[in-house]
């Protein structure tokens, strides 16, 4: 599967480990309830780890260990759902969290531009043969009246 980061298409190499799935070497994704019930085996993890986060999840449950974590992979349920738009400012502004920050699931290729804005710098969307797409959104404007994340 490709995804977009840094504003390039690139295949992707993390595994997303369902909760009732046994945990594989490499670069893998865990939920957070995962996260806090397996966190001292998945701190020695031979591999990238990283967090999927719903946007009911709160920052603050990961904020002291964020030193081990690589990606924040923040789910988007519904396109209409923007917490995951705040949730993303805030680990980059208010925790200075300078790994991954993905979006994954139900969004728009027009919500790109405003999702890079917040600091999400990686994109994994539903429907590959969309990813031309929101990547040339993210050239959509070039004059910018408030402050940003990126």
């Amino acid at each position: 599967m490709q995804i977009i980061k840094d504003k390039q298409i690139i295949d992707d190499n993390w595994i997303h480990i369902a909760d009732d799935h046994e945990i594989t070497a490499g670069n893998i994704t865990v939920s957070l309830s995962r996260w806090k019930q397996e966190k001292a085996d998945l701190i020695n993890h031979k591999g990238n780890l990283g967090i999927r986060l719903s946007p009911a999840d709160k920052i603050e449950d990961i904020a002291d260990t964020l030193n081990n974590i690589s990606l924040i992979a923040l789910e988007f349920p519904a396109f209409t759902d923007g917490r995951s738009f705040s949730q993303a400012r805030l680990l980059r502004s208010r925790y200075a969290f300078n790994g991954e920050i993905r979006a994954i699931g139900n969004y728009m290729p027009d919500q790109v531009y405003y999702l890079s804005r917040v600091g999400v710098n990686a994109f994994q969307l539903e429907k590959p043969e969309e990813l031309n797409v929101a990547l040339s959104t993210m050239d959509d404007f070039t004059v910018k009246y408030q402050t940003s994340s990126n």
